[in-house]
């Protein structure tokens, strides 16, 4: 049995009661303001590629709190259970009972740099985690100095779900930096053994030029194997052997489509939040190529140029994308296949209708829930999403009634 501390499940009655059963989609206001790209004349490489049309058909939604008080949340996994795998920034893991009963922090994580950005981030189990118990996660690693760089490890939760035994890390980006900000870092299985995992390029501006940079792995997508994190990149020429594609910036979300296709999202400057069909060895344009401005106001780059990638779908002003999954259930009938993305900033669920691989409609939900961090699909079809504040709360959402 886990060990039990506290059960924070919130009854509908009283979500109603402070306002929290909000819920309809008001994607017909979200594209009236200016972009600040306009202002440096920018447009879209191809049409729909930005301010799609918005989707028809509200859901009015019902959110149930399942738990609350953690700080500042940002990984979220389901188990096959029943039970969830949560990490908060400062360094916890915790498991949270279908009931809401939140559990101590996981004992047998590693050291976490958890300044600013830094911390713990995302968690994922095998797909045989019944009989294997595997849970991998990212991690701000502290290098000395003040320097850190994100961190991939991998343990055996127990029996009891108190703790991570046999960690091991198997992977550290390169090179560290002193910096708090920008780390990525998601995580997707290929279903062939290995992990692919997003990163940031730290934010600074002497440190973000290597995210074009094929002998470093910072704003990169590499890919490693699961057990040992030994290279399984693109076999890009002059490349470090796991690197999958280059030229990105703070990588945020992450998930493989239903025909297999690997989706990233990534923060934009001021403007320019990205959606990327990511395809191996291909150069997505950070620092060079970019929609929206510098936080000054200035200039960044320019929004096409040969040899890069153009997103499939960008946003200015940004609602500062999070977390993301696509839409596979019995819920929401309407939304199969639908990517569903967290909005930081924007404080809700973005819904995007993908067709051959081009948008073709936008939709926001839960308006006002807070800064969505994480968007999970349960395995009963409800939508699960983490919040990312001083006191979050992991939410889930169903249709109402």
């Amino acid at each position: 049995m886990m060990r039990r501390t506290r059960r924070t499940t919130t009854s509908l009655t009283a979500l109603a009661a402070t306002g929290f059963l909000a819920g309809a989609a008001c994607a017909q206001d979200i594209n009236t303001t200016e972009p600040n790209g306009a202002a440096y004349d920018q447009t879209p490489a191809f049409e729909g590629q930005t301010r799609a049309p918005a989707l028809e058909g509200d859901v009015a939604l019902q959110q149930t709190v399942l738990a609350e008080g953690l700080e500042h949340p940002w990984g979220l996994t389901e188990l096959p259970d029943g039970n969830w795998l949560v990490t908060e920034r400062p360094g916890r893991m915790r498991m949270v009972a279908p009931d809401g009963t939140l559990s101590e922090p996981i004992s047998g994580l590693p050291e976490v740099d958890a300044r600013d950005q830094g911390g713990l981030h995302d968690v994922s189990v095998a797909e045989d985690f019944a009989d294997t118990r595997r849970v991998w996660w990212t991690y701000a690693e502290p290098r000395g100095d003040g320097e850190n760089a994100t961190a991939v490890a991998t343990g055996i939760l127990s029996e009891d779900g108190s703790a991570l035994e046999d960690v091991r890390r198997i992977w550290q980006q390169q090179p560290a930096w002193a910096s708090t900000k920008h780390f990525g870092a998601r995580i997707v299985h290929d279903g062939e053994g290995n992990i692919f995992v997003g990163l940031g390029e730290r934010s600074d501006p002497e440190p973000r030029v290597y995210a074009q940079d094929p002998q470093s792995t910072l704003g990169k997508i590499v890919r490693i194997d699961a057990e040992d994190g030994s290279p399984a990149g693109a076999g890009i020429e002059g490349a470090l052997p796991e690197i999958w594609s280059m030229g990105h910036r703070n990588i945020q979300g992450a998930a493989m489509g239903p025909d297999g296709q690997l989706w990233m999202n990534e923060h934009g400057p001021q403007g320019g939040d990205e959606l990327n069909a990511i395809e191996a060895g291909l150069n997505y344009g950070w620092p060079e190529v970019t929609y929206g401005v510098d936080y000054s106001g200035a200039e960044m780059g320019v929004t096409e140029m040969e040899g890069t990638e153009q997103p499939v779908y960008y946003w200015d002003p940004s609602p500062a994308i999070s977390g993301m999954a696509f839409y596979e259930g019995d819920m929401f009938a309407d939304w199969q296949g639908d990517a569903l993305i967290g909005g930081l900033r924007s404080g809700d669920i973005i819904r995007l209708n993908i067709e051959d691989g081009m948008v073709t409609g936008e939709a926001r939900h839960a308006t006002g829930i807070g800064r969505v961090r994480e968007v999970e699909v349960a395995s009963d079809g409800a939508l699960m999403v983490i919040t990312d504040e001083e006191s979050g709360q992991l939410i889930r959402i169903t249709p109402e009634g």
